[in-house]
């Protein structure tokens, strides 16, 4: 990377950073584009320049959310399957607090800023659409499929659909008042039982009432 790359990312940086504490500080939409200029001693042109909407401030790390299960994937290990190489990733990412898992432990005030804004919101249900969609396309090409092959979309949407059902009883549980360490456990728990339906499916019998 050359210094002129170099200044770039540290201004990038810089901004988000000092976005990133007004906007805990006084709400997402509490606060202007302008007043982060300011703050970073920056001209607003600037601010947009590196990042084109306000929520592209919040979600400074975007690109690389979209690309985590992707990225999982295309790094596997030599014989390793895909829900595999996301079982191993998921669990060492909560050993380590990793932030691109959804919970680290400052996601409470991350989940609550996004939840007092609309915006925010609904940046999020776009993000994961794009997540998974990025995960199909990942899934399309290592595994050689067709285009008329609907199994990469659904091995992610299965994927998506487990880290969406996990983190939003995670998010309700941290919300709700319970300490992180406890929370964490049970979302660990909770993705290993979604891998082990991933990869073994669904019980035959789960759901079975008895004749009576």
């Amino acid at each position: 990377m050359s210094l002129r790359e170099r200044k770039k990312a540290q201004t990038r940086l810089l901004i988000a950073d000092i976005a990133m504490g007004l906007f805990a500080e006084r709400g997402f939409d509490g606060v202007t584009v302008a007043e982060v200029a300011r703050a970073a001693d920056v001209s607003v042109n600037t601010v947009f320049n590196y990042f084109p909407t306000k929520e592209d401030l919040f979600f400074d790390r975007e690109a690389e959310v979209e690309d985590s299960l992707a990225a999982v994937v295309r790094a596997r290990r030599p014989g390793e399957s895909v829900i595999g190489a996301l079982r191993r990733w998921v669990v060492e990412g909560f050993d380590t607090d990793l932030w691109a898992t959804g919970l680290w432990p400052e996601a409470a005030d991350f989940f609550r800023l996004v939840d007092d804004s609309p915006s925010l919101r609904a940046r999020t249900r776009e993000l994961g659409e794009r997540t998974e969609n990025a995960l199909a396309r990942t899934l399309a090409t290592e595994t050689g499929a067709g285009p008329d092959d609907p199994m990469p979309s659904l091995v992610a949407g299965l994927v998506a659909g487990s880290r969406h059902a996990v983190l939003a009883e995670a998010r309700r549980r941290l919300l709700a008042g319970e300490p992180f360490d406890v929370v964490k456990t049970w979302a660990r728990d909770a993705y290993q039982r979604a891998f082990d339906l991933l990869e073994n499916g669904v019980p035959r019998n789960y759901g079975v009432t008895e004749v009576r």
